[in-house]
């Protein structure tokens, strides 16, 4: 059971609670192993010398090599759980990843942190648009997005308790509560996190917190939204996606990662095979690379902040309803 935050507001930073969560399964089960790759300091897995020293492993600058390392501990009945940048992980390390991890049947637990604008000045060559999308075509994999603090606590320990492969995408850094501390989820299961009756809108990850924004704007001029926390994207909630279709005008998916691939192509997939007649917009990244900026100024340049996403979707609501929701938008702003 879940409980949505009363205020939005940043908290601890993700990067630590997923620290935090690891040091308390240590404490209780001595075969769990993190292993990071030279980014310790990024991570704050380095704390791991001083609370677990043998239960941490740092590998130097060699990734593909941390996910066989991370393969012959599961081999061996230990529980790894490895972080990096996502990049690395999706890119670097995907044939390691792919056949030592999933083909051999082993478990590893990733946390590949920064994705999209959330990569700041790290640049580019860090930056991940692509990573679900490419880690979606391994077989079995478990892909989820954390939205908060409590979900990735959550998510974490969720992994620790499975067999398999299990990626988490994640920012470092703080980002917005959605839910309450304590809250529980199910892996595999969406959120209906708001309710409304013209549009869906499905998210995932830190972007779950602007699709509500763009929820409340809807609302504000007599448009309403149901709007679905979709932490798992792999496997995917198709069920309560067909469920929340059902009468809507049109379908709308909010995204930190490229349109190509990701969560849109996911829904989009469900959609086409079980011929949904409506409208699909997908909001992500439209097929570029990364750049350096602040992660701030970067959800602006790609179009990921709450008024950017609007905007986006201005011309989309015309092209449904002719000028019917624009008008009550114009007319809202006038008044005001």
């Amino acid at each position: 059971m879940f409980r949505l935050a009363e205020r939005r507001e940043k908290g601890k930073e993700l990067r630590q609670t997923v620290v935090d969560t690891l040091n308390e399964l240590m404490a209780k089960d001595d075969r769990i192993i993190a292993l990071d790759a030279d980014l310790g300091g990024a991570s704050n897995f380095l704390k791991f010398k001083e609370t677990h020293p043998d239960n941490f492993i740092d590998v130097g600058i060699s990734e593909a090599n941390m996910v066989g390392v991370a393969a012959g501990l599961s081999l061996t009945g230990y529980t790894p759980f490895i972080h990096t940048f996502a990049p690395f992980v999706a890119r670097r390390a995907l044939d390691q990843l792919f056949v030592s991890g999933a083909y051999s049947k082993n478990t590893i637990n990733i946390f590949g942190s920064d994705p999209g604008f959330a990569a700041g000045f790290n640049g580019g060559t860090h930056t991940s648009y692509e990573d679900v999308g490419t880690l979606r075509t391994i077989p079995d994999i478990v892909i989820c997005d954390a939205a908060d603090e409590t979900q990735m606590r959550w998510i974490i320990k969720a992994f620790s308790e499975v067999k398999g492969i299990h990626y988490v995408r994640g920012n470092r850094k703080s980002v917005r509560a959605v839910y309450k501390p304590g809250s529980e989820f199910e892996l595999g299961k969406g959120n209906v996190v708001r309710h409304g009756s013209d549009y869906l809108i499905v998210a995932a990850g830190q972007l779950v917190s602007e699709a509500l924004d763009v929820a409340d704007r809807f609302e504000e001029h007599g448009l309403t939204a149901d709007v679905i926390d979709m932490f798992t994207i792999k496997p995917l909630d198709s069920a309560l996606l067909l469920k929340r279709m059902a009468h809507k005008k049109a379908v709308i998916t909010i995204e930190n990662h490229s349109v190509i691939g990701g969560l849109g192509s996911a829904v989009a997939e469900v959609m086409a095979e079980n011929q949904i007649p409506i409208p699909l917009k997908r909001i992500g990244c439209m097929d570029r690379f990364g750049q350096v900026g602040t992660p701030d100024f970067l959800q602006e340049e790609y179009g990921l902040t709450t008024g950017k996403i609007y905007s986006q979707l201005e011309p989309f609501l015309k092209k449904i309803n002719g000028h019917r929701d624009l008008d009550l938008i114009a007319v809202k702003h006038i008044k005001n």
